[in-house]
């Protein structure tokens, strides 16, 4: 079951990005819902927030090592709470991996398709990008909840 939920975030984060590049001017915002959403089409060579822009190899390695982590734990813990987030988390990571692997400028340091923008100049994000973040937050809110791994 969790699998499967990891399957189609990821087939909806790189559904929503083949879009994209199909239907939207690069760096030309389009109202989506108002000003609230726009589309918003870049590319992104960083991590999260374009953080250490132009090391687009580092996080494909982190980002590789992490979805072997993820995996691991998924298969270990009994939690159905953790393997939930894990799913979710998985989906978002590998998502953004597969850019950096597949897309130009090619293997390893592909650019990641981001084309969602909120008012305020806050960065540009995908499905791939919702997922990690509201995993992790989820994570925080286990852990504060004293929900452990492995139980």
């Amino acid at each position: 079951m969790y699998l499967i939920l990891t399957v189609i975030l990821f087939a909806v984060d790189q559904g929503t990005k083949a879009w994209a590049l199909a239907n939207l001017p690069p760096f030309q915002g389009k109202p989506f819902i108002g000003e609230l959403l726009k589309f918003y089409l870049v590319w992104n060579d960083s991590a999260a927030f374009s953080l250490s822009l132009g090391a687009t190899w580092v996080f494909t390695i982190i980002s590789s090592v992490a979805t072997l982590v993820i995996i691991w734990l998924l298969l270990r813990t009994p939690s159905k709470a953790w393997r939930f987030t894990l799913s979710i988390l998985l989906a978002g990571v590998v998502g953004n991996l597969a850019d950096r692997l597949f897309r130009a400028p090619g293997f390893p340091v592909g650019k990641v398709v981001d084309f969602l923008q909120l008012p305020f100049n806050f960065p540009v994000f995908n499905i791939a990008d919702i997922c990690i973040s509201g995993a992790m937050t989820v994570v925080a809110v286990l852990v504060m909840r004293g929900v452990k791994l492995g139980s």
